[in-house]
């Protein structure tokens, strides 16, 4: 995964195959092990958490937007996405799925 791709995550999500998307969100476990691949990704090429949180951040906003849950445990996250009041309240939230993601993997 290049930089620019983590930069612009939700771009990536766009362009991503649907059947590959489906895959990926089949169920909870499978989407955070693909989360935990990607902040792996991110922190080889250098991001900080301030920056992993960012990307998630805009992932987090594209799925709410473009895609619907698959199992409860997405619904939930989408749910508590939505309930946000504040920027701050989502950068708290992505910063805490980053966390999640890398002791997933870790």
């Amino acid at each position: 995964m290049s930089n620019e791709e983590m930069r612009n995550p939700e771009e990536k999500a766009e362009n991503m195959d649907q059947e590959n998307k489906d895959e990926i969100l089949e169920s909870y476990n499978k989407f955070l092990n693909y989360l935990g691949d990607q902040v792996s990704k991110g922190e080889k090429v250098g991001m900080d958490e301030d920056q992993l949180a960012k990307a998630a951040k805009r992932v987090a906003d594209y799925l709410a937007s473009n895609e619907e849950p698959r199992n409860r445990e997405e619904q939930v996250l989408k749910e508590l996405w939505k309930a946000t009041d504040s920027s701050d309240e989502k950068d708290t939230m992505a910063g805490i799925l980053v966390r999640l993601a890398q002791k997933t993997n870790g």
